[in-house]
């Protein structure tokens, strides 16, 4: 024992010295964190080999340790913090010498990196990073965010605290569309901060409400938090629970919890859209509240501009609010009493397998305890019945091959069955129609016929569906029938879309929105995964970017607008047309439809690369990529680096000891309070992706391990690691703030300010620990 403590609490005190003197040092911090791996291992190995540090591990081989294990009591929860009376025997830090553990570590460090960097099943999810990186940055260069500050300034300005509020609009928006705290910071503080001076807006409330709008990012999908963190914790979970089963006898976690021990990165993206939502209006609900009880603080603000044409508040409610209401209520009501409705009649060749029981009986009888205990004697007793029934039927059925004539017997009943208009053709054109009467709302002015033109295709459209249109049309033969109505409709949206484009807050909001529909709701409808998602989300905000570039010019952005129709045609065919031309028979229609998708395809990739050589030639292109590339290369270094770091923990019993210690509580909730704690508190000196590569893989085993809901778990923690950005002395927003902000405003400022949006987001991080079904109701309402 040196100075009374063991020799694994001094190893983690000098790995947490060095690690914080490398990050003070001014060195990188992708280097740093290698580095104090590297010193800090070297520094306990002398000491080791000194014999200065020693440990006192609990005697395995003792009687009473023997006891333990007899009353039933599972090895992982034996500890010295739990039984403090177990007899202890002393053995060096390093049992095989400090040589074996250099041995092991570097083959881990090369097993590692092989996995999670270079060739492991993560590394298709860790390549979203790069592509929302590029798609973030890419926007920021496109000026996205002065349109949308100047436009969102005219709709809030004259409201009290109202650039405040539009500040955290813009916020939230590019948060959903970049992702990127340090370009959102910088670029708000150049753009708003001057502003909002210059009308008398508290210096405190400025900077605060910046700091913490670009934070955002870090919660509103699509984050990259949220993938580093969610490819990080779908591993450990799935780890964790395993361990958790085979220690109360059960044979794997699926036994154990009823279902499969997975979380995605796409479920963490639905989780954290309503609690990204939620500290959004948080933040704007203290920004309106400020300026009522301090109005010469933050006084309303006519800015200058129009957003469009007059309307007037009748106009208003009847083409933004009742039309759209009414055409939903009808799509809703259609769907559910039956005109409306899934038309696929396809026929698997296997019949459907039998219902089996909630959870598996067949298992051991320490193993019946512990699903009981974590299900409830209800839910088994049910688990029990079901099983009982089955195996009275003859036990479960698991599919069979049908035959000719069952296969058309079903068939022949789900056409019989069929409602008459397809739910794809009615969301399509209810769609159009909430459009038509938006261009109403924003032109009431502007001739109607055209609109009037639209609607009468969008009813033919239904119509012709209805009469005409039956479960074995195919698409092809769906196409022709409904050509008029849909001409109709095309020549009404043509004109909507003319009306549209005058009202200022629609043309600047619908470019970026339409590409933040296209990413997210991909991913949080279940249709892809992340990393093809981001991959659609940087084209998308290349060919934006090249429009905007174009417009600025001068030039038409006619080109940039077609590849986007051409993207459209090919998902639009993929859906409805089966392009597989090696089959053995190919109908004439599907020809078509891959000759048009093949050339749909071809002009796409013209257009990408027309929109690649605009940005390049305008000299945007290149620092967009060397800045991609800088930031993926910061990621992955880091991530190499804290697994050299952790590895050195683990080598010296570290990691086992803090898992220990937080095992020796009994409740769940104390130890994930106890490491949201430690969380908060390294916000202070450390970044959100040196906790994430460090901390989360030490306690994650803890906190994975148990019964809490790993979705909750996980957001939780990204909540509070958006902290990290924001808590002095080393947020980063703040030092991002602080590089941009005018000479007026001092450091005080900007800290005095970020204190009650800090003081907020503990409050959010406390609504969510009291309500969590915030966290799983869209998980839970969504498909995975």
């Amino acid at each position: 024992m040196f100075l009374g403590l063991d020799g694994v609490e001094i190893g983690l005190i000098i790995v947490f010295l060095c690690l914080f003197g490398g990050i003070l040092s001014g060195f990188p911090v992708a280097f740093a964190i290698g580095g104090a791996a590297i010193f800090s291992f070297a520094i306990i190995a002398a000491l080791d080999s000194a014999g200065v540090l020693v440990h006192q591990a609990v005697d395995q081989g003792s009687d009473a340790y023997r006891q333990l294990l007899v009353q039933g009591e599972s090895p992982i929860d034996i500890s010295r913090f739990r039984y403090p009376d177990l007899p202890r025997m002393v053995e060096p830090l390093f049992p095989g010498g400090w040589e074996l553990a250099v041995d092991r570590n570097i083959s881990f460090i090369v097993n590692r990196v092989n996995e999670r960097v270079l060739a492991g099943a993560s590394i298709e999810t860790l390549l979203a990073v790069l592509m929302f990186v590029l798609m973030g940055i890419t926007l920021e260069r496109s000026r996205i965010a002065d349109d949308l500050l100047q436009t969102m300034a005219r709709v809030f300005g004259p409201l009290p605290g109202g650039l405040a509020v539009s500040v955290v609009v813009v916020g939230a928006f590019l948060a959903a569309s970049t992702g990127i705290v340090g370009a959102t910071v910088v670029t708000m503080g150049l753009l708003s901060l001057p502003t909002m001076l210059r009308n008398n807006y508290s210096p405190e409330l400025a900077t605060g409400v910046i700091a913490a709008s670009g934070t955002l990012g870090q919660i509103i999908p699509p984050s990259i938090v949220i993938v580093l963190l969610g490819t990080l914790a779908g591993d450990i979970y799935a780890t964790a629970q395993e361990t958790r089963a085979q220690a109360v006898g059960c044979s794997d976690a699926l036994t154990l919890l009823g279902q499969a021990a997975v979380v995605s990165v796409g479920t963490l993206f639905q989780a954290a859209l309503l609690p990204g939502i939620l500290l959004a209006a948080l933040y704007a609900a203290y920004a309106f509240g400020y300026a009522l009880l301090n109005p010469s603080k933050a006084p309303p603000v006519a800015v200058t501009g129009s957003t469009g044409e007059v309307v007037t508040r009748s106009e208003a409610l009847t083409w933004y609010l009742a039309v759209p209401l009414v055409l939903i209520a009808a799509g809703v009501l259609m769907s559910a009493i039956g005109p409306a409705g899934s038309q696929d009649v396809r026929v698997g060749s296997y019949s459907e397998a039998g219902a089996s029981a909630v959870l598996r009986t067949n298992v051991s009888d320490q193993c019946r305890a512990a699903m009981i205990d974590l299900h409830g004697q209800a839910r088994w007793d049910i688990a029990v019945s079901q099983q009982e029934a089955i195996d009275a039927s003859g036990g479960a059925n698991v599919g069979r091959q049908l035959t000719e004539e069952e296969i058309e017997q079903i068939r022949l009943n789900r056409i019989a069955s069929a409602p008459p208009i397809g739910s794809g053709i009615l969301l399509g054109f209810l769609s159009f129609g909430i459009v038509l009467a938006v261009a109403r709302g924003v032109a009431p002015s502007a001739p109607v016929r055209p609109l009037l033109v639209g609607a009468a295709g969008i009813v033919l459209a239904l119509t012709f569906d209805a009469l005409f249109v039956a479960p074995t049309t195919t698409s092809g033969q769906t196409l022709v029938i409904l050509s008029i109505p849909i001409l109709l409709t095309l020549y009404g949206l043509r004109a909507a879309g003319g009306m549209l484009a005058r009202n200022d807050l629609l043309r600047v909001v619908f470019p970026p929105l339409v590409l933040i529909i296209a990413v997210l709701g991909s991913i949080l409808g279940g249709i892809t995964n992340p990393t093809p998602a981001a991959a659609l989300g940087a084209g998308g905000a290349i060919m934006l970017a090249a429009y905007r570039r174009q417009r600025d010019l001068g030039r038409s952005g006619r080109i940039v607008i077609m590849t986007a129709f051409a993207i459209l045609i090919m998902i639009l065919i993929g859906m409805n047309f089966d392009l597989r031309i090696t089959r053995e028979t190919v109908a004439f229609e599907e020809w078509v439809a891959f000759i048009v998708a093949q050339a749909a395809y071809l002009f796409a990739i013209f257009g990408l690369l027309f929109s690649c050589w605009v940005l390049f030639a305008g000299g945007i292109l290149t620092p967009v990529i060397r800045e991609t590339a800088k930031v993926t290369s910061m990621v992955f270094t880091i991530l190499i680096g804290s697994q050299l770091l952790n590895l050195v923990v683990i080598s010296f019993g570290g990691e086992e000891y803090i898992q220990n210690f937080l095992r020796s509580f009994d409740r769940e909730w104390v130890v994930f309070l106890i490491v949201m704690l430690v969380l908060f508190v390294l916000g202070f000196v450390l970044d959100f992706l040196e906790i994430i590569y460090i901390v989360i893989p030490i306690v994650g085993p803890v906190i994975y391990g148990g019964t809490l809901d790993p979705s909750w778990v996980t957001i939780m923690i990204a909540v509070n690691l958006q902290t990290s950005f924001l808590t002095p002395p080393f947020g980063f927003a703040l030092f991002y703030l602080r590089g941009v902000a005018p000479v007026s405003v001092t450091t005080g400022h900007i800290y005095r300010g970020i204190v009650p949006f800090v003081l907020i987001q503990m409050g959010g991080l406390a609504l969510l620990w009291a309500f969590p079904w915030v966290v799983t109701i869209v998980p839970n309402l969504m498909p995975n």
